[in-house]
């Protein structure tokens, strides 16, 4: 009876730590950075967040900071810094070679929402 209460109480705190572990390399979302979300941003805005270091991107309208997401991308990190401080919406529909993205891509992306794009007056 102790060996099993010494296994089970081993694999217990193995698969906590795992849980854990998991956590900390989860992506970043916009409650854990410190982006305040704002009514608008202009295209202006965006484009002074152009670097892999402060990405940030349009889609569809929508303004999302992506840093804390590159280095988790499925692909190389370089497929979205092309578009840091870019509309990517037609690189996010197609992924560039004419696929949508999944919808468990859209909700990951929902996290990175920080605004609406400003529409400017000619």
């Amino acid at each position: 009876m102790p060996k099993i209460y010494i296994v089970a109480t081993a694999t217990f705190w193995i698969f906590v730590s795992g849980l854990w572990l998991a956590g900390l390399s989860a992506p970043k979302t916009l409650a854990e950075t410190s982006v305040p979300v704002e009514k608008g941003y202009s295209l202006t805005d965006v484009a002074a967040h152009a670097s892999p270091s402060d990405c940030w991107m349009t889609i569809q309208g929508k303004v999302y900071d992506v840093t804390g997401y590159l280095p988790d991308h499925p692909s190389r990190p370089e497929v979205i810094e092309a578009w840091c401080g870019k509309d990517g919406s037609k690189a996010y529909d197609t992924k560039t070679k004419g696929r949508r993205h999944s919808e468990a891509a859209d909700r990951l992306l929902e996290g990175y929402f920080i605004g609406d794009l400003k529409q400017t007056t000619p």
